[in-house]
């Protein structure tokens, strides 16, 4: 199915670049200007198009919309961008630790941990 519809496999990819800044900022509710100053903050790289036009993903849409959120509550740009930052960190660590948790349970309830 993938040969028949490529298309449609980047489209469901939540990192495919599928949004040019204009269309990115107005689904955000914000400027070309907040795209660019969060990406001269480093939150969030966009990709280039040949042309090198700036190209967004459904997750760095995501992190932009919450970034926004923060600076819509008076938060500095830059404070916004370290919080999505942090929260984005803690999230991975704490996914990363629910797996070892659920290795580790497989591990103990194994069938070696029954001969003893």
């Amino acid at each position: 199915m993938a040969a028949d519809n490529p298309l449609g496999d980047r489209l469901d990819d939540d990192d495919y670049p599928a949004y040019t800044m204009g269309r990115a900022a107005e689904m955000l509710g914000t400027t070309p200007g907040f795209l660019r100053a969060i990406g001269e903050a480093r939150l969030i790289t966009p990709l280039r198009s040949e042309g090198g036009h700036r190209r967004y993903s459904r997750y760095q849409l995501r992190i932009a919309a919450r970034a926004r959120e923060l600076v819509d509550r008076g938060t500095p740009i830059e404070a916004a961008c370290r919080i999505v930052i942090l929260e984005d960190q803690l999230e991975e660590a704490q996914r990363i630790n629910a797996e070892y948790r659920r290795a580790a349970k497989a591990g103990a309830d194994g069938p070696e941990s029954r001969a003893s």
